[in-house]
């Protein structure tokens, strides 16, 4: 079965929905051979090399809500992260550009290696939810490309270059024509979920593609977006 989900390292139900998705296959032991391929999409392409202020700041002023209601709904987000198992900091991450984070994922696929790929995209989440660094720095995106296991000449000849910036802004014009406008947003088979679907909603997904040759539904959930998260 192939799966595959557009997603951005700093969309915080990107994080999540991807823990889920990993517990709902875990729970089907009669799905095998699963291929999951992550694909590009910025939320701010516009986004700087270094973080412009705290995040509760900005979360305020981009849906126009008090501080106080900012810090709670970080808050809530984080809880949601830390009940999947995820060290989930949310409060202190540092918001920056992600093309070269996304440019880096996508030498990582070019191996044909998903454990490789997997280490690479588990530890961006991390250095950026968890570690809370700046995934526009180059110097830590060579070593998560090294200590993955990509060879260090390779990792700093493309973070020197555009190189794989034309896939990342395919994936993202890939998106635009299905429609897409918010991440995470999962296929799977001919179905789609939109947002951090719950584990027992993508496990359902997951086994009516199963059981079902043809037909397609959205499911809605939690996502991110250019203009911002969907937090009610």
């Amino acid at each position: 079965m192939k799966i595959t989900y557009w997603s951005d390292y700093a969309c915080p139900y990107c994080y999540i929905g991807e823990a889920r998705l990993k517990k709902a296959i875990a729970d089907i032991p009669e799905l095998k051979d699963v291929e999951i391929e992550m694909k590009a999409f910025q939320l701010d392409p516009s986004a700087g090399e270094h973080a412009a202020g705290d995040t509760q700041t900005r979360f305020a002023h981009k849906y126009g809500i008090s501080m106080q209601e900012a810090g709670e709904t970080i808050e809530h987000i984080s809880q949601m992260g830390i009940a999947e198992g995820l060290d989930f900091r949310y409060a202190t991450t540092l918001f920056t550009n992600t093309m070269d984070a996304h440019r880096l994922t996508k030498l990582a696929h070019s191996k044909n290696d998903p454990e490789l790929a997997e280490m690479i995209i588990e530890a961006l989440f991390k250095a950026y939810f968890t570690d809370n660094k700046e995934l526009a720095d180059k110097e830590l995106l060579q070593k998560i490309g090294e200590d993955a296991g990509l060879d260090a000449e390779e990792v700093k000849e493309v973070l020197s270059s555009d190189k794989y910036k034309d896939e990342v802004l395919l994936d993202e014009r890939e998106a635009a024509r299905y429609g897409i406008h918010a991440v995470p947003f999962f296929v799977v088979g001919q179905y789609g979920i939109s947002g951090a679907q719950s584990v027992d909603g993508m496990k359902a997904t997951i086994m009516k593609v199963m059981e079902e040759s043809a037909g397609a539904v959205t499911e809605q959930g939690m996502s991110c977006g250019p203009d911002g998260c969907h937090i009610g």
